[in-house]
């Protein structure tokens, strides 16, 4: 992996840095099925310097890393100031770890094994504290987008969404008020190794703006500049 470009601030974006192979696909697989985009560094070396050159949403280390070791990534973020909520992942169960993790910086520690559905959890709300929300609910209108069980409800009806256009529709309640940018959503929707289309993302939209017809809101074009989230005309 290759030294990513300087990039403004992201949305929903996820740094995994995990050296044991099958655990870093375990779990890059769920958190992309969640809708996230995942970058995935090997070592700490490369999880430096992906820290360094990109903002992120959140970042989960592993302690023993070859290169770098995790509370190493982690002690070089905050010297930077970084403010990237950081999930530490360790073997090491003693509770003089999860103190240094704790006092370097880390806003959170999972002990290995752990269930996936445990990790998700804790992402989501490293996510919700970092945006300032204590609710798992974006409300918009007669819409609730429930963030936590990933699901859409218009008046309590559940509508249907894929992966992507659950993405979509957070992203854009989040940022309820002001434009989202193309980029910003294939950020919201792709890693480092994925790569989409202008006429994906249009695809996506014009899916997820069918599907909230009923709801009272519109997804609005703004031309040369994103997409907009406003009550329907």
């Amino acid at each position: 992996m290759g030294r990513p470009p300087r990039v403004p601030r992201r949305s929903v974006r996820i740094l995994l840095a995990e050296d044991d192979a099958l655990l870093a696909d375990a779990v890059s697989r769920a958190l992309s099925q969640a809708a996230y985009a995942v970058d995935v560094a090997r070592d700490g070396g490369e999880a430096d310097r992906a820290l360094a050159a990109t903002d992120y949403d959140v970042a989960i280390l592993d302690i023993e890393m070859p290169v770098l070791d995790g509370f190493e990534v982690l002690r070089r973020m905050r010297e930077r100031r970084s403010k990237i909520p950081v999930l530490v992942l360790s073997v090491r169960e003693a509770v003089e770890d999860r103190v240094s993790g704790l006092d370097l910086g880390a806003d959170d520690y999972l002990t290995k094994p752990f269930h996936l559905f445990e990790l998700e959890a804790r992402v989501r709300a490293l996510i919700r504290r970092a945006n300032s929300r204590t609710s798992a609910d974006l409300v918009q209108g007669r819409l609730r987008l429930d963030t936590a069980g990933r699901r859409m409800y218009c008046d309590e009806r559940p509508i249907d969404l894929t992966s992507k256009e659950f993405a979509i529709a957070e992203l854009l309640l989040m940022r309820a008020g002001r434009v989202v940018t193309k980029q910003q959503i294939v950020d919201q929707l792709y890693g480092w190794e994925d790569s989409s289309s202008s006429n994906a993302v249009e695809v996506l939209i014009h899916r997820l703006r069918k599907k909230l017809e009923s709801t009272g809101l519109d997804i609005r074009t703004i031309r040369g500049m994103g997409y907009l989230v406003d009550h329907a005309s």
